[in-house]
């Protein structure tokens, strides 16, 4: 007899999910599908409120990717007012590197989240682990030293974001032209030191460092299991220097393909050229895709695993040691293998450290031009901004009125770009973890999940949907009979 396996809630991602996988007569897999079952308004929510508004209002779309939402908009408000770099300016060099400074300030904390509390108790007890046992609760007790060296990273990482933006969360820093504050002496040398209970600065590169000798371990004990898990074909995408290097604030984006060959590289400003976007009636999360591919050979990977794809070399020393080893083990190919995603994030997670490392010994950092005046007319009124979020590749786009009231917003977030990549993956690990098997397992179906993770997916961001939202609404009498039902 068919079946269908339902796992609901996805548990250890941000938003809410569920999975489905279709069994037939033999116990093969028809069909295996993410489903996200949340829809949230944002797009439309924006539309009539000032263009000012749009980083404090927008990011709080996320409690942890808030930064790259702040950022995505105050890039779009540069352009909207005509300092931006659709008009061929930037901001000072303080501003941009005070927002760069808070940019890897959130990339290391959120990957450092991601990486401990939601993947590594797979890592460290294995897929199949009693559900009890791989858990944040289960690491403590495993290893209790490496819990509290985790733990302080991150909160390192939210101390330097309090530093940047006012506090840890939804605080503001970026404006139209530039910022509201530069960095302090005193708050500098409290990251450098480790002031008031902080660990220093050596000692978070140092916990990084240790990190990826975590990772490290854990391929060593399953690398069977690591190199055959979930594979999913996808172009890659991020933003590149003039270099070809991954550049997490600024650049081109470029397109890549499994032999690191480049299918496209364009202006994010020209994406609506580039890019279409499908919809599903089983989901709330569109499906994006490249116009000259089509929907199934043009759909795009993004995130740690796409940038250290795509990226020639990282610019800092031990992060670039670290790509090396990654780029030997693929053989100069790009990897198509889920799990390495968390190997590419927990390289970002150095990299984030070293390049905030050379941000706090520059003396920009202490300057005082914070803004560029627009010039009299340069008001436009249309802007786009693109960052390297660390789940990947985040665009806003805002059109607003001549009174500055925002008529149009266009949110493209990271998740959003990996749909089609999140369910080849659920569909693979569907075939490879359950086809043929008379009994399903726990750990069978933790695989799907475990495969899920490792995009470190939010789907409160990503849920947005073209047309009318469906509804079904039924009216219930006292007995609990229904009295009427309408469907839209």
């Amino acid at each position: 007899m068919s079946r269908k396996l339902v796992i609901d809630p996805v548990t250890r991602i941000e938003g809410h999910g569920k999975v489905v996988v279709h069994l037939d007569d033999d116990n093969q897999v028809v069909d295996a599908k993410l489903h996200v079952v949340e829809f949230r308004g944002f797009e439309r929510f924006i539309q009539g409120h000032p263009y000012w508004e749009a980083p404090m209002l927008l990011q709080r779309i996320c409690g942890i990717c808030f930064v790259s939402h702040h950022l995505c908009g105050a890039k779009a408000l540069d352009d909207m007012v005509g300092v931006g770099l659709k008009q061929g300016f930037n901001v000072t060099p303080t501003a941009e590197k005070m927002r760069r400074l808070g940019h890897y300030a959130q990339m290391l904390q959120s990957h450092q989240t991601a990486y401990y509390y939601l993947i590594a108790p797979e890592m460290m007890f294995g897929i199949e682990a009693a559900p009890e046992q791989r858990n944040i609760e289960g690491l403590i007790e495993a290893n209790p030293e490496l819990v509290k060296r985790a733990i302080a990273l991150r909160k390192w990482g939210q101390e330097a974001l309090k530093a940047v933006f006012g506090k840890r969360m939804h605080g503001i820093s970026s404006i139209p032209g530039g910022v509201n504050k530069n960095l302090s002496i005193a708050e500098r040398d409290r990251l450098l030191n480790g002031e008031d209970g902080l660990i220093s600065l050596d000692q978070a590169i140092e916990y990084a460092v240790e990190g990826l000798q975590v990772f490290y371990d854990y391929h060593d004990k399953f690398r069977h299991q690591f190199d055959h898990f979930g594979h999913a074909p996808a172009l890659d995408m991020c933003l590149t220097d003039a270099h070809g290097n991954v550049d997490y604030y600024h650049g081109n984006l470029r397109v890549a393909d499994a032999d690191k060959n480049v299918v496209a590289e364009f202006d994010y400003h020209n994406y609506l050229d580039h890019f279409s976007e499908a919809v599903e009636e089983w989901s709330y999360m569109k499906f994006p895709f490249l116009k000259a591919l089509g929907r199934e050979a043009g759909s795009v990977r993004v995130g740690p695993l796409a940038r250290m794809n795509i990226t020639r070399s990282l610019s800092t020393p031990l992060a670039q040691e670290a790509l090396e080893r990654f780029q030997h083990y693929c053989k100069g190919k790009a990897s198509q293998k889920t799990l390495y995603y968390n190997w590419a994030r927990v390289i970002e997670i150095l990299h984030s450290a070293e390049l905030i490392r050379d941000l706090l010994h520059d003396p920009d950092l202490q300057k005082d031009q914070l803004l560029l005046t627009p010039a009299p007319g340069s008001w436009c009124g249309d802007g786009v901004g693109v960052v390297e979020a660390p789940r990947g590749t985040l665009l806003h786009h805002y059109r607003a009125n001549e009174s500055g009231e925002i008529t149009s917003c266009n949110i493209i977030v990271s998740t959003t770009q990996n749909n089609m990549a999140i369910n080849r993956t659920v569909r693979q690990v569907a075939q490879d973890w359950l086809g043929g098997k008379a009994e399903i397992t726990e750990g069978m179906m933790n695989a799907l999940e475990v495969g899920i993770r490792a995009y470190d997916p939010c789907l409160s961001c990503a849920t947005h949907a073209l047309g009318k939202m469906p509804l079904h609404v039924s009216v219930i009498d006292a007995q609990g009979s229904v009295v009427d039902e309408r469907t839209r």
